[in-house]
């Protein structure tokens, strides 16, 4: 499986960006994380494909929106009012047969893309 993130840019606060992910074989599952300087590896969101379920961070909930299009293995993370804190190089990753998913546990990851919110 590989897996392919883009959609990353410079955005005002406020702002809004969709990022995508390219998969390139099944999966159980889907999720982006994010690296930001100077901070440990954050969950953001995931999708699970069986039933579409998601769940969001804290951090984030209300204003990012993971989605999904199985068919096309694509996986999507809408994010809207952008906050300079949002700054970071968000992966996206999968696990593949569902080992540990409720752990939020990921066997595979992609090349990040990176996000910078400016105040």
């Amino acid at each position: 499986v590989q897996l392919q993130a883009s959609g990353g840019g410079l955005v005002r606060a406020g702002g809004s960006l969709r990022l995508s992910c390219v998969i390139s074989g099944l999966t159980y599952g889907m999720g982006w994380f994010r690296l930001a300087p100077g901070k440990d590896r954050e969950f953001v969101a995931r999708i699970r494909w069986s039933d579409l379920s998601t769940s969001v961070a804290d951090s984030v909930k209300g204003r990012f929106t993971i989605s999904g299009d199985y068919a096309k293995n694509m996986v999507y993370l809408q994010m809207i009012n952008l906050k300079p804190e949002d700054t970071a190089v968000y992966y996206c990753a999968s696990n593949k047969y569902g080992s540990y998913w409720l752990r939020g546990e990921m066997d595979n990851w992609g090349k990040g893309t990176l996000v910078t919110v400016s105040s």
